[in-house]
């Protein structure tokens, strides 16, 4: 079971968010930091098993 999963966030040019988990395969984009909150929460709940869910998400800018 993984305890904490890191995103990086970048803005691209056109003014969008992108987050990319450092050593899992999910990637995600919205047109704010809240949507991106949001949007991350609903990607690593897709992408883990309720069991295996992580504990913590830290995003780094």
């Amino acid at each position: 079971m993984t305890n904490e999963i890191i995103f990086t966030v970048n803005q691209n040019p056109d003014g969008e968010y992108e987050a990319r988990a450092l050593g899992y395969s999910i990637f995600t984009t919205a047109e704010t930091k809240e949507e991106l909150t949001e949007q991350i929460k609903d990607a690593v709940r897709c992408h883990f098993e309720p069991e295996l869910m992580p504990k913590l998400v830290n995003l780094k800018d």
